[in-house]
């Protein structure tokens, strides 16, 4: 068997135990992130139903039969449009079938019940595939940084070639940096830059608009690469020109907020301890009405996935987890400072895999 199918039959292994101890005969995987996870498939439609005994269908539609072969060729595929009511319909003899409620609508949800057969029942389940998500295997963690640094070097030669620069639109920077990322492999950003330029940059997600970067303005940047299936995030702040006293101070408060909330992220750590890490930084510098969000997020498949760091986070940090570090500091009217950074979850420190320069940048 080759590798790539040793490794998805193996987190369907794990996902058929926690079934089995749910008294859970089957699951119905309808979530397109999780068909790929649980299968190697990558097509846009599909369906997976997985058996308390491994064995397992998969469903897609005609688009896709060629694909579907490739990707995976040792499940029992059907061919369908309505890829998860032709896998519910098809199923024989009494079954607790569970199902992904928190991904799926109310209208999904009628549609099963509809085609359901009488013997068996609907279960809602959530959280069972994100646990094991959480453990990123060798394969995952290489992708990973993969991903994050095709999109150091697209920053970097961003700012090599000149094109953050004053005059020009956040729109025009930001599309530069994506074409970039583009050329050296992406198949498309992993969420839409943020380019926040002097006012707009207190703005923890304002997008890229139309204004015109200026001298002296505050400019960060929150961008990724999607390659392969997976997600890369990091943001850096840079000043234009001329980097004033209120620019470099709360500079420095968000850069050392980010430092304490790296070395506070380690197996075993509480998470809410990681949020605290950073905000205590940040509070005691006075601008604790100015940190306005979570701490850090797990990355893979998704953008944002378990773990979190917040305020109200529960549980532990688990090795071979990732997670983003990105406290800041935003100033109404004034502009904001975020640094962001992609952790890999050790036995020892963590492994930082976007590998930018943290010091203040003058451009």
């Amino acid at each position: 068997m080759a590798l790539a199918d040793t490794r998805f039959a193996t987190r369907r292994r794990a996902l058929a135990a926690k079934l089995a101890a749910q008294r859970i005969d089957s699951i119905l995987v309808t979530s397109p992130i999780h068909v790929r996870y649980l299968s190697g498939f990558t097509g846009s439609n599909g369906a997976l139903l997985l058996n308390k005994d491994l064995s397992a269908r998969i469903c897609t539609d005609g688009r896709y039969t060629t694909q579907l072969a490739e990707e995976v060729p040792d499940i029992e595929a059907i061919i369908e449009r309505a890829s998860a009511t032709a896998l519910l319909s098809r199923i024989e003899g009494s079954r607790r079938v569970a199902f992904e409620a928190g991904r799926t609508t109310v209208a999904e949800l009628d549609a099963l019940r509809e085609v359901t057969p009488e013997d068996v029942t609907l279960i809602p389940v959530t959280g069972n595939i994100e646990a094991i998500r959480l453990h990123k295997d060798p394969f995952e963690l290489d992708r990973l940084r993969e991903v994050a640094a095709l999109a150091s070097q697209a920053f970097e030669d961003l700012l090599t070639a000149g094109e953050l620069a004053e005059g020009r639109s956040e729109r025009q920077v930001a599309a530069d940096l994506e074409y970039r990322m583009r050329l050296l492999g992406a198949e498309r950003p992993s969420f839409d830059t943020i380019l926040a330029s002097g006012p707009n940059s207190a703005k923890p997600h304002h997008g890229a608009g139309d204004r015109i970067i200026q001298r002296g303005d505050l400019v960060t940047i929150d961008f990724g690469a999607h390659a392969r299936g997976f997600n890369s995030d990091m943001t850096r702040t840079l000043v234009m020109g001329d980097a004033g006293e209120f620019e470099t101070e709360i500079y420095d408060v968000v850069l050392r907020a980010q430092l304490a909330g790296v070395e506070a992220a380690y197996a075993g750590a509480q998470l809410v301890d990681i949020d605290r890490a950073c905000r205590a930084i940040i509070e005691d510098a006075g601008y604790g009405d100015y940190f306005v969000h979570s701490t850090g997020h797990g990355i893979g498949l998704e953008v944002h996935e378990a773990p979190s760091a917040s305020k109200t986070a529960t549980g532990v940090l688990e090795e071979g987890s990732t997670l983003t570090i990105e406290p800041g500091i935003y100033v109404p009217g004034r502009g904001g400072v975020r640094i962001e950074d992609t952790l890999i979850i050790t036995a020892g420190a963590p492994e930082i895999i976007t590998k930018v320069s943290k010091d203040l940048r003058v451009v």
